[in-house]
């Protein structure tokens, strides 16, 4: 009699270690369920632009060739009127606004209406692009430069020339330094893939000297 006691003992003991074990499975898998649930389904990686020797680095990292060439692209959009700036600079303003923090729109709608008002818009042309020679650097400062301010703030400094027109007459060539802060924003990949928005100016752009081509004297 005893001998059965003992083994029903011992099988209803292996019983409730087996249950044990289920409920820890169980509870392991909504965990693993809730862990794969939660995952970003993308990720943006920003590689270097030269792959030849091989790239290490932490996949939330952005190099600064990266946020140079985002900051270039959208301000030379947002700045491109190429008909009839009334039209153009509201356009681009609509068109490239995911790439733009709330307040850096309010103050470019701020600045277009300021101008329409004006009568600085109509019929006027302008067109932007990168100085020659004062593209990208690996310097902290100066031309072409992009400056680490914390891990998801930048300052570049786009060395770039203005060219205006007025009803096909030409009105307006300078040469303008901005210095433009650019945040991660990785809210939004469907409208923004870079994962970059652009909070406008750091501080007042400068005119700079025109500058002094390679071979000229």
């Amino acid at each position: 009699m005893s001998r059965l006691r003992n083994a029903l003992g011992a099988r209803d003991a292996h019983i409730t270690t087996l249950r044990a074990i289920i409920a820890i499975l169980v509870v392991a898998c909504a965990a693993m369920w809730y862990g794969w649930q939660s995952a970003p389904r993308d990720l943006t990686i920003h590689n270097p632009p030269d792959l030849r020797s091989g790239s290490t680095r932490k996949w939330w990292e952005v190099p600064p060739s990266s946020v140079y060439a985002f900051t270039l692209y959208v301000w030379q959009q947002i700045n491109r009127w190429p008909n009839n700036g009334e039209e153009d600079y509201k356009r681009n303003l609509y068109a490239y606004s995911p790439f733009l923090t709330d307040s850096c729109r309010a103050e470019l709608e701020e600045d277009y209406r300021y101008r329409n008002q004006r009568n600085e818009l109509e019929q006027r042309e302008r067109m932007m692009f990168e100085i020659p020679g004062r593209g990208f650097s690996t310097k902290s400062s100066g031309p072409g430069s992009v400056q680490l301010v914390t891990r998801d703030q930048w300052i570049v400094n786009l060395d770039l020339a203005i060219n205006e027109t007025y009803a096909g007459t030409p009105i307006r060539d300078v040469y303008m330094r901005f210095p433009i802060r650019v945040v991660r924003a990785d809210g939004d990949p469907q409208n923004n893939p870079w994962g970059l928005q652009i909070d406008c100016l750091a501080h007042p752009a400068e005119r700079l000297e025109i500058p002094q081509l390679e071979g000229e004297s």
